[in-house]
């Protein structure tokens, strides 16, 4: 798989390498010479990024912004890297988050908590705090710069209650993060692509997942560009599509819920089970076993993050 890839008028992808090809995409947009990052990746991906911008003719002192979606690591792990060597950089992040990218250790240890300290530790990186004078915090309604042109901010809570999303206001296009899912090109018909939600831990909503959803596919978009895995386009089926399937998860978690210590065994056969139907219905170009080895680590997240939802309803 391309290691780049231009979509035009002045936005492109770069394929960080985060764990494997078409993954974890960083996206560029470039306004007037002025360019800023949406998402970032891991910190180990720092050089493939560099090397993309260079290979745009692009240099290090042009990049204005670092906008991050949200603070998961695997968009924001290499946030406090790249400010180290992108010296015009600010980066830009929901309030809620800013406190972690300035002092990320507390971040840390909540994935730390979920993957394990030695998977964080070979996944991630090093994470390094930012200088606080550098970050800019964002919210609904927050307008920014670059080059002549700008970006809104729209909150877009469900995946995380610190998600925003970014409406490029030159192209009506929205980068979104994990708003509106995720999409894998290895699973695509015929340029045709499927979606699906991400449930990851610690703060899946399902309601407010609905809402964002919902609210993006309202702006009649002519392109999403989620960061797993790309531009999406054919907006109104793909939104349908997981608006189904957010209630589908929710359905399956409620069912193992009273499953005791087997809840969780039973939660990840029941989204394998949930896969499977997908790629069976809407004819993925992956289905059996090869479906399920792409979707090995997502069916583990998205159950961990359907158990902690789990947990939330029933905490006294």
């Amino acid at each position: 798989m391309e290691t780049a890839e231009d979509y035009g008028r002045g936005i492109s992808l770069i394929d960080s390498g985060f764990i494997r090809p078409g993954l974890a995409a960083v996206f560029c947009i470039v306004r007037e010479g002025r360019v800023a990052l949406v998402d970032t990746a891991t910190a180990p991906t720092v050089p493939t990024v560099l090397a993309a911008l260079a290979a745009r003719g692009l240099c290090r002192e042009q990049v204005d912004w670092i906008l991050l979606t949200h603070i998961h690591l695997d968009h924001a792990g290499a946030a406090g890297a790249l400010m180290r060597v992108l010296p015009n950089a600010r980066l830009a992040v929901h309030k809620r988050g800013a406190r972690h990218m300035a002092d990320p250790a507390r971040l840390v240890a909540g994935t730390v908590a979920v993957y394990g300290e030695t998977e964080t530790r070979a996944k991630y990186g090093e994470i390094l705090p930012i200088a606080a004078e550098r970050i800019f915090e964002v919210g609904e309604g927050s307008v920014l710069t670059l080059g002549a042109g700008t970006l809104r901010v729209l909150d877009t809570p469900g995946h995380a209650p610190h998600h925003v999303c970014y409406l490029d206001d030159a192209t009506g296009h929205v980068f979104a993060g994990d708003a509106f899912g995720l999409s894998y090109r290895e699973l695509d018909r015929a340029g045709r692509a499927f979606v699906m939600p991400e449930t990851s831990p610690p703060q899946f909503d399902p309601e407010a997942m609905h809402a964002s959803v919902a609210r993006l596919a309202a702006l009649a978009p002519e392109a999403i560009y989620v960061t797993h895995f790309g531009q999406l386009r054919d907006i109104p089926r793909l939104a349908a599509d997981l608006h189904r399937l957010i209630d589908s998860f929710v359905a399956a978690a409620i069912a193992v819920a009273a499953a005791g210590a087997a809840r969780d065994e039973q939660l990840r056969g029941a989204l394998a089970a949930l896969f499977a139907a997908e790629a069976r219905r809407q004819d993925w170009s992956l289905q059996g076993e090869a479906m399920r080895q792409l979707l090995s680590g997502d069916i583990d997240v998205d159950a961990q993050g359907l158990g902690a939802w789990l947990d939330r309803q029933h905490k006294p």
